[in-house]
């Protein structure tokens, strides 16, 4: 709340000015006329101020061994939404205190900033938003509040996922809709992303190009969000550098069961996901490592015990490829397995309210190949971290 500080002194101020002016003698005040009209109430009636927010205790343990302990607030981010003018303009703003509020090169936003946008409702169908909002990669993984996630795998963790630019929504049926973005494909420049390349050149205009479909069948029990992304960094002698990035993610309802499955693909002519590019030590390349691969499994499986307690496990899978070794003689490398699961109990006391105690482990497991662990110098290692806390979007109003 540092950063709204100075706004609340101002406010805070400003009234107690006008209490002592009041009572100074000012006879020209119309107590008849209330502070909030009518139709600013209507308008409050459709604004909502949240803080999502995850508070916990945890413990930390590296292979096998315990490490440290601590109180964090793992996730606090303040959110402002709503709808204006007839409900055809909506905004949504979301600010991560739990990130460095650091100015970006490109987009000059804070990195804390999630969502800063403005759109437009055209009709029942469509509708337009432009300013920093999330990249719809695709995937219930990255659908999710992130205060609900305790970790995610890798592509999600390494990646911008909140970028500036403009969606088109177009609302097919009752079962299906299309998006469509038109991004800045990063919010740093191609220097301080990727340090010096000579032999490439930085891109005009780093756009990402993403496609987005949500399906619907069988009376809501089956859905999808599925996209496909074409991130444009650079040019090489005249030809694009690119990006290709395809998410499938589904979902599936019964009874007392929830079950979620992700396939993601990522194919970079440089190292945009960046984990190939972290385990090449300096002295071997300095710079983005180029022709990466990766491909990951993320699989939720949630268990409504009642309707105040719910019991879920997730297992991931991630694995990084280089296909540009440094040793020549040396075809794709398969670089890096990253194995990880999450079992978690989730106790909710308010009924139909979205506030809950949890209790998760999240453990992962590294494993890198031969080639990783002679020419690279890495060895395998698994982490393993015990939460304990509260989660909630809570609605202040």
């Amino acid at each position: 709340m540092a950063r709204f500080l100075p706004l609340f002194l101002l406010l805070l101020v400003g009234h107690s000015m006008y209490a002592q002016q009041e009572k100074q003698g000012d006879t020209t005040i119309n107590r008849n006329v209330p502070l909030i009209t009518a139709d600013k109430v209507d308008l409050l009636n459709n604004v909502d101020v949240i803080f999502n927010t995850q508070v916990g205790f945890n413990s930390y343990f590296n292979d096998g061994k315990y490490g440290s302990s601590k109180f964090a607030v793992n996730q606090f981010r303040f959110e402002i939404r709503g709808k204006v003018f007839k409900d055809k303009v909506f905004f949504r703003f979301r600010d991560r205190y739990t990130r460095d509020p650091e100015v970006q090169s490109i987009d000059n936003l804070s990195r804390s900033t999630d969502l800063a946008f403005i759109g437009y409702t055209v009709s029942d169908k469509t509708s337009i938003a432009i300013g920093k909002m999330t990249a719809n990669w695709g995937g219930y993984e990255f659908d999710m509040n992130p205060i609900d996630i305790y970790q995610y795998n890798d592509f999600i963790e390494n990646s911008d996922n909140f970028l500036t630019g403009v969606q088109f929504n177009w609302k097919v049926s009752s079962n299906h809709a299309l998006s469509a973005q038109i991004l800045n494909s990063r919010t740093k420049t191609f220097t301080e992303l990727y340090e010096e390349m000579p032999e490439f050149k930085d891109a005009k205009f780093p756009a990402a190009y993403v496609g987005t479909w949500n399906g619907s069948f069988l009376e809501g029990k089956f859905q999808t969000i599925w996209s496909f992304s074409i991130l444009q960094e650079a040019s090489r002698n005249g030809s694009p550098v690119n990006m290709y990035y395809t998410a499938l993610g589904n979902q599936l309802r019964l009874k007392d069961w929830l079950l979620e499955y992700d396939f993601k693909w990522s194919s970079e002519d440089l190292d945009r996901t960046g984990v190939v590019s972290a385990l090449i030590p300096q002295d071997l390349l300095g710079h983005a490592a180029q022709k990466t691969d990766y491909k990951e499994h993320w699989l939720r499986a949630v268990y409504s015990i009642n309707q105040q307690w719910k019991a879920s496990v997730i297992g991931m899978v991630s694995t990084a490829t280089w296909n540009n070794p440094v040793d020549e003689r040396a075809d794709a490398i398969g670089v890096r397995t990253s194995w990880g699961i999450i079992p978690a109990v989730e106790f909710y006391p308010i009924k139909n309210y979205n506030l809950k105690f949890y209790a998760a482990y999240v453990g992962q497991y590294l494993n890198y190949s031969s080639y990783a662990k002679t020419t690279l110098r890495q060895v395998n290692s698994d982490s393993g971290r015990i939460m304990l806390g509260i989660t909630s979007p809570l609605l202040v109003f």
